[in-house]
């Protein structure tokens, strides 16, 4: 095995008449490297965008929302309350009571989603609280509104500002601007306000009355298992929807797309696979008569196998380890650096999001290129092995 390997590696590197066949290893290498980078990156990138999206969604959302079919009294929510407080994998729990209101600026309408929640409670199942750029949660008091960023900046709105909105029963309100949050999520900032409980009751026209519950936990993966548990608990009266399921779709789109991706990139590692199985083919013509002597001083066929296929695979590790390194420092630095930007409305945030994940992302990607890499090496290593002693050196 030593033997093969020394002669593999000689072969490779050598500085005589066969230059030829070291440049078209060198650009075998780099076809492999550019392949391998370009996956790494495309991979980090859709891993980033999952990741980056999750959060916002659930950092404006809850894990887990219990809505009734009808309104939920006040009776019906400490009942409700108390048994969700008894899982021990829930964190917190807030009512609120959401539906669609019209906003008016000017000659100016937009529909916007009203959120009303309980101020004190709020920031134990979302992240609103962090995401203000300007006010207060803990002030949000009767008659003012929290709009998204956004949406102020459609209406020509800030802190302060009065804006009218219209109920669905088409009753007009006045509303003081008291805060302003930036999710990055440019959806939810264009399209979502919040006012405390007893202005979207009045607005809603549900006096003591919310929609739903939202429900934090102290593992989001867990959602599931507590939806079932607490299903269980309080019965047929209620419907509970994870993160998961209310954004299903979403998450699915984003995972095809990361598989076909790595689809699509692998072919560019397949495609600078050829480049091994030429490179190999033409040092088989090249070293015939090498091949001879190697076998007529008792070389096996399976000694000379190797040879080629070690061959092959210094190419193919040596191309995968730069491609590896280079596409894990161009994801560095795009995440440091964040020189590429997008534009919010289409993509919904505003930057190249990057998250490398050594298992199972950056494992297959170099198990993928080394299988390829070794399967290239077949039909060059069996040539080699077939060919025979006399034939090899009957012109030499």
């Amino acid at each position: 095995m030593k033997t093969e390997l020394m002669i593999s590696w000689r072969y490779l590197v050598t500085r005589r008449k066969e230059k030829f066949i070291s440049l078209i290893s060198v650009i075998s290498i780099l076809g492999i490297a550019i392949g391998v980078a370009a996956l790494i990156v495309v991979i980090a990138v859709m891993t980033g965008f999952d990741k980056d999206l999750r959060d916002k969604i659930i950092g404006n959302y809850s894990h887990i929302t219990l809505s009734g079919y009808q309104a939920i009294d006040e009776s019906q929510y400490r009942n409700i309350s108390a048994i969700v407080s008894s899982n021990r994998h829930v964190k917190g729990a807030s009512p609120f009571i959401q539906g669609q209101i019209l906003a008016k600026e000017g000659s100016r309408y937009f529909a916007v989603g009203l959120k009303g929640i309980d101020p004190q409670t709020e920031s134990q199942v979302s992240k609103i609280k962090q995401y203000l750029v300007a006010g207060d949660m803990d002030s949000l008091g009767q008659g003012d509104i929290i709009l998204g960023k956004e949406l102020a900046y459609y209406l020509g709105l800030g802190r302060g500002s009065q804006l009218e909105v219209y109920s669905p029963l088409g009753k007009k309100h006045i509303l003081q601007v008291a805060g302003i949050f930036k999710s990055g999520m440019y959806d939810y900032d264009m399209n979502l306000a919040f006012s405390n409980l007893a202005t979207a009751q009045e607005i809603l026209a549900l006096p003591n009355q919310i929609t739903g519950v939202a429900i934090k936990l102290d593992d989001l993966y867990m959602a599931a298992k507590v939806r079932d548990e607490l299903s269980t608990l309080l019965g047929f009266n209620y419907s509970l929807k994870t993160w998961m399921e209310a954004n299903q779709n979403f998450f699915a789109a984003l995972k095809l797309e990361k598989l076909t991706m790595f689809i699509i990139l692998t072919l560019i590692i397949l495609v600078a696979s050829f480049n091994i199985i030429s490179t190999l083919v033409v040092m088989v013509v090249e070293k015939t008569k090498d091949i001879g002597i190697l076998k007529a001083i008792g070389m096996t066929s399976a000694g000379i196998r190797r040879i080629f296929t070690f061959e092959g695979i210094i190419i193919g590790t040596s191309g995968t380890l730069i491609g590896a390194l280079a596409g894990i420092g161009l994801c560095a630095a795009l995440k440091k650096y964040q020189f590429i930007k997008l534009p919010q409305d289409i993509y919904y945030i505003d930057r190249l999001p990057v998250s490398v994940i050594l298992w199972p992302d950056m494992v297959l990607v170099v198990l993928a290129a080394m299988v390829i890499v070794l399967v290239s090496t077949v039909y060059p290593a069996r040539k080699a092995a077939g060919l025979v002693p006399v034939e090899a050196l009957r012109y030499e």
